[in-house]
């Protein structure tokens, strides 16, 4: 399954396997193989940033 796209689908869909499915931004790049280097830029460009203690983007 690939990721959406449009950014705000993206942050959307990022958070709610977040919360629900995994405990850390690395274990859902690792299971979804996703590269997070590149999740994390393209959260970026869009303006959001990974909160690890919250384990979301924000």
């Amino acid at each position: 399954m690939s990721l959406p796209q449009d950014p705000m689908m993206l942050f959307s869909y990022v958070n709610t396997k977040l919360r629900d499915d995994y405990s850390s931004l690395d274990a859902l790049c690792d299971d979804l193989d996703v590269d997070k280097q590149q999740l994390e830029q393209k959260m970026a460009d869009a303006g959001f940033e990974y909160n690890p203690s919250q384990n979301k983007f924000w």
